[in-house]
């Protein structure tokens, strides 16, 4: 395990489009039909990663919080299902459903959506305003496997707050750590 940071893309980057297979309903799904016109959570996560595994409940538990404030949440899957099996379509359906994740847990078979991203590391965060331009992007909050700092979301939580409310979202964030993206070489 390589820890990594995210790649910090400037704060008013618009959001890629894309157009990935949810692995739970089997649907083909594009950023346009997901985004919501409030605030639009978009996370590179994986199965295997002990930094995800870490927060996955909280998660759950933000998206259970904010979808009923208008929130989308989208989940992306990006590593090289080759070299990390347990990363395969099959196995992500598998956790949505354990878990019950309450937003699409699309794949990135190509690897294309994380690199427009500029995504590095599982988790990584990304939070678009109404508009589709990037307000945040960093870390969950301060919790780290083994910190026993507890996973609360306070981070994200304060920056979808901000945008639901119309204030401005501080530009003092702190990268996300986790994993590196397993690339396909």
């Amino acid at each position: 395990m390589v820890e990594t940071p995210s790649s910090m893309v400037p704060l008013g980057t618009t959001a890629p489009d894309f157009s990935l297979p949810d692995t739970v309903s089997g649907k083909m799904m594009s950023l346009d039909e997901l985004k919501s016109d409030q605030a639009t959570v978009v996370m590179f996560i994986c199965n295997h990663c002990p930094f995800v595994k870490h927060v996955q409940a909280q998660l759950v538990e933000l998206t259970n919080d904010y979808q009923p404030k208008g929130v989308s949440f989208i989940a992306i899957n990006s590593n090289d299902v080759n070299s990390y099996p347990e990363d395969s379509p099959d196995n992500m359906k598998k956790v949505a459903e354990r878990m019950g994740y309450g937003f699409p847990y699309l794949y990135d078979k190509t690897q294309d959506v994380a690199k427009a991203y500029k995504a590095a590391c599982t988790p990584d965060f990304y939070i678009f305003d109404g508009e589709l331009e990037l307000v945040y992007r960093g870390q969950l909050d301060d919790s780290r496997p083994g910190s026993r700092i507890p996973v609360t979301g306070e981070d994200m939580r304060a920056a979808l707050d901000n945008v639901l409310t119309g204030e401005p979202v501080s530009p003092q964030q702190r990268p996300s750590v986790g994993c590196n993206i397993k690339w396909k070489y």
